[in-house]
């Protein structure tokens, strides 16, 4: 059995020992805490070189670095991004390959410029690549040397695009702002903030007496409180608001004008702002006013003409069905008119015709109309007289003597006192027993038999008046075979350039009656033209037409000349019309410009789209077209546009009145500058002096007619007057 060792027993440490061991304790806790502050430091380090790293990264602009080639040695991935590619294939490309073409000389020169000067920061923009696309930017740019001692370009990039977009929007909204059109800005709490100078012209405030202030300040007082309540409630239900309007100007003048409001709303759908455009529509206005009364009035008594009693006279038909009352019509002529324009001159007829439509004014009930026709007829109608015939015929004839009573008062013509008296044709009308035309031509065959009774005086339209309608039931009969016995004939009246060149004539009809001698074309056309037989004539008149214009084309002194036909209205709106003119035309082998129709303003507009339909037609087949007795109709300048017209023909009744009457001297300048602007040769009928020659020269009007130029003859004649 083994013996037992005794167990050894440490020894006591001494003083030393322990010192020690207790410093060796100090010290691996001082490691320790020195270890665990190295691993925070660390942990720190890179949680900051991660936040570099995004902020590098990820930066809201790009970040680039290029060498002195202009290689790219560093970019981030935002500026990756920005060019549309990966990081890697940008490394080591040089950046010029990402630059616009239009801007690459420009970059040359800037790179150049900018490693110059170095430590100094250059900033300008470039547009770059974006794939296919380009994007406008703004480049920061400071050139850096490196440790290794080479030339470094540090670049941020930033996009700009919008910010581009956004100053090109801003620029064209200045110059919008500041366009023609007058704008105002308010606050939703209408108050003007800002207007341009368009609005101050129109308004006469400056800016600043503006600003501020409420647009109350232009109330005109011609609208009231529902007006604009209604026109704001649209615009808060609408957005908008668009009408006519009345304003004050600051001098006081009251103007209209033509209003746009639109509100401005926010993302939350909360009114910010109302933008207003105005548009001073006082010529336009006044145009139209100008129109209304050249369509509707009498330019000289200021008194309803033609169309307007036409319009009326239907209202008072349907009325008269209604109420089942008489009207009647009092037509109303002038006796021995003709003898004091010949005497005493035209402004003196004109005078007594303004002061015949006051005096006729004076005597009718209001409600009455009192209308000129022309020259010195007036016709009149009267409603509402009585259900009894015989009480409404008394009534008219006590209106017409009182008329007959006034008229009969001298009149003070300048210098000169001047008796007149009127002969008065009346006719009764009650439902719609007579047409509008009927009823007319009855009062006027009333007035003739008012004249035939010896003048100054009245009758009304009664048996005893079926001789005048006899007479001219017998004119109508022989006007029925004029054609077939060839008794009409055509005469031409020669169209002069102003050097004396003739350009060819214009073709009219004379009616050579084998017992009367030739019929006046005012007796008979307007008779043909009722009865339908002016659809025969005109086809007559058009292949007689051609048939000149071809043996024209034999000779050189006349293969040139134009000749111009009148077309009727009745003939024009027939539906074979356009192909009978080209029917006729295909008969011959001349250039068809040699041939002109001419159309009256009140063919040309009566079917709008039928005219402008056949004379297109017409235009391509080579026929010209000259629009007749310009200025006397009412012409809608927009369709007037769209119609081929090739002339303008100045009516002779303003042209006879040139350095006579002011007003139709302007109408004639007027219709010169419109007839060049419309791109139609003008031609000036009715020249019958050297001082209207002179005058149409002088304002542009190269092309006359008239009897200064040669009176209408027969076709010999006219062409012994060529040299023929």
């Amino acid at each position: 059995m083994p013996k037992k060792t005794k167990e050894r027993q440490p020894k006591p440490s001494t003083e030393a020992e322990e010192k020690l061991l207790f410093d060796l304790r100090v010290h691996q806790i001082e490691l320790e805490m020195q270890n665990e502050e190295l691993l925070h430091t660390r942990a720190a380090l890179e949680a900051s070189h991660n936040r570099y790293l995004n902020l590098y990264e990820f930066a809201p602009v790009g970040y680039l670095t290029l060498n002195s080639e202009g290689d790219i040695i560093e970019i981030n991935l935002t500026a990756a991004a920005l060019f549309g590619e990966e990081r890697n294939n940008l490394l080591n490309r040089n950046f010029t390959g990402l630059i616009a073409p239009e801007d690459c000389d420009r970059w040359y020169l800037l790179l150049k410029r900018v490693l110059q000067h170095e430590n100094e920061k250059k900033n300008f923009e470039l547009r770059l690549k974006r794939g296919k696309s380009a994007f406008h930017a703004r480049l920061d740019c400071l050139p850096i040397i490196s440790d290794d001692q080479s030339l470094l370009l540090r670049i941020t990039l930033t996009d700009i695009t919008e910010s581009k977009h956004a100053e090109q929007e801003l620029r064209i909204a200045a110059v919008a702002f500041e366009a023609q059109e007058g704008i105002m800005i308010t606050n939703a709490d209408k108050v003007i903030l800002r207007v341009n100078q368009a609005f101050t012209n129109i308004t006469g405030y400056s800016s600043e007496e503006l600003i501020g202030q409420m647009p109350q300040l232009f109330k005109s007082g011609r609208h009231n409180a529902a007006f604009y309540a209604e026109m704001w409630e649209c615009v808060n239900r609408t957005g908008s608001w668009q009408g006519e309007i009345w304003d004050r100007r600051k001098n006081g003048d009251i103007y209209p004008k033509w209003i746009t409001i639109t509100a401005v709303k926010d993302c939350n759908g909360v009114v910010t702002h109302y933008v207003g455009l105005h548009t001073d529509i006082s010529e336009r206005k006044a145009s139209e006013e100008e129109i209304k009364l050249l369509a509707f009035y009498d330019p000289l008594t200021g008194l309803p003409n033609r169309r307007l009693l036409l319009d009326r006279l239907q209202q008072a038909l349907a009325t008269s069905s209604r109420n089942n009352k008489y009207g009647a019509l009092l037509f109303i002529d002038l006796d021995n008119f003709k003898s004091l324009n010949d005497n005493l001159g035209h402004d003196m007829g004109d005078i007594l015709l303004q002061q015949v439509a006051h005096r006729l004014i004076t005597c009718v009930r209001e409600g009455d109309t009192v209308s000129r026709q022309g020259g010195d007829e007036f016709v009149i109608m009267l409603e509402d007289l009585s259900d009894h015939s015989e009480e409404a015929a008394a009534k008219a004839k006590t209106i017409g003597e009182k008329i007959l009573l006034s008229l009969n008062q001298a009149y003070q013509l300048n210098n000169h006192e001047y008796k007149n008296t009127p002969s008065i044709g009346i006719t009764l009308f009650i439902n719609h027993q007579h047409s509008i035309n009927t009823l007319l031509k009855r009062a006027d065959i009333a007035m003739y038999g008012a004249k035939a009774a010896g003048r100054n005086t009245l009758r009304f339209f009664n048996r005893e008046m079926h001789e005048i309608v006899t007479e001219r039931a017998a004119l109508e009969a022989d006007l029925r075979f004029a054609l077939s016995k060839n008794q009409f004939q055509l005469y031409f009246q020669r169209q002069e350039r102003q050097d004396g060149s003739v350009i060819g004539a214009e073709v009219l009809l004379r009616w050579k009656h084998p017992e009367r001698g030739f019929v006046a074309p005012a007796e008979f056309i307007p008779l043909a033209e009722e009865i339908g037989i002016i659809v025969p004539i005109g086809l007559w008149v058009l292949e007689a037409t051609r048939a000149q214009l071809e043996r024209w084309e034999a000779h050189e002194q006349t293969r040139h000349l134009q000749l111009a036909i009148n077309v009727s209205a009745r003939q024009f709106h027939k539906t074979e019309f356009t192909e009978q003119v080209c029917t006729v035309l295909k008969k011959t082998a001349f250039n068809a410009v040699r041939l002109k129709l001419e159309f009256t303003e009140s063919l040309v507009f009566e079917d709008i789209n039928d005219t402008i339909a056949k004379m297109q037609k017409l235009k391509e087949f080579g026929v010209s077209f000259s629009m007749d007795d310009f200025g006397t109709g009412y012409s809608s300048l927009t369709y007037l546009t769209q119609l081929p017209f090739d002339q303008l023909k100045i009516d002779q009744s303003f042209v006879r009145n040139i350095g006579i009457k002011p007003t139709d001297t302007v109408i004639v300048q007027t219709i010169i500058g419109m007839a060049k602007n419309l791109g139609m040769e003008i031609v000036a009928e009715g020249v019958e002096t050297q001082e209207q020659r002179k005058f149409l020269e002088l304002h542009g009007c190269h092309i006359y007619q008239g009897d200064l130029i040669g009176k209408a003859m027969p076709l010999a004649e006219f062409e012994r007057s060529l040299g023929i």
